[in-house]
């Protein structure tokens, strides 16, 4: 790794939820948004010139998934053997589109206890992706969203979802 500057047992971190560095000291754990005392700020500009991705080309994306008997992996967290038809499940996933449209629930959380996704557990948070990480048909509808629209329903083998950019 490149010389960021930092006084030793500091490294630089992304932050997924902020989309920001940060700062982590790995043998205390204590992490920082501002650089420690003694790091060569010249040092640490080049370094971050070079090495933090601008994220151009990548979004952050949470979704909710619904899946069918149909699916990849007909089984969640939820249930070890989904055996609802594709159009139970769209039915169902327009359900959830009204409410978060009518301003009841937020997507993240109907997904922490509805989507049969892991993410659930991180509110259906995928993190940051760019083009070429996820299925064709979820990453043509993400990428068209604008920044917290949500989709309508999303047909891919995996199921059905609903996507917040």
């Amino acid at each position: 790794m490149a010389d960021a500057g930092l006084p030793s047992g500091w490294e630089v971190r992304h932050s997924n939820s902020k989309n920001l560095p940060y700062f982590f000291n790995a043998s205390s754990k204590e992490s920082r948004w501002e650089p420690p005392d003694e790091t060569d700020v010249d040092k640490l500009k080049a370094y971050m010139a070079q090495n933090t991705q601008k994220r151009e080309g990548k979004i952050h994306a949470a979704h909710l998934l619904v899946k069918h008997k149909d699916s990849r992996r007909p089984s969640s967290w939820k249930e070890e053997n989904i055996t609802r038809t594709k159009e139970e499940a769209i039915d169902i996933l327009i359900g959830y589109e009204r409410r978060i449209q009518s301003g009841e629930v937020s997507l993240g959380d109907l997904a922490q206890s509805e989507s049969d996704c892991s993410s659930a557990r991180k509110n259906g948070d995928l993190g940051i992706f760019g083009k070429g990480e996820m299925q064709k048909e979820f990453e043509e509808v993400a990428f068209g969203l604008e920044p917290g629209q949500v989709s309508g329903v999303v047909d891919t083998a995996s199921g059905v979802h609903l996507i917040q950019r």
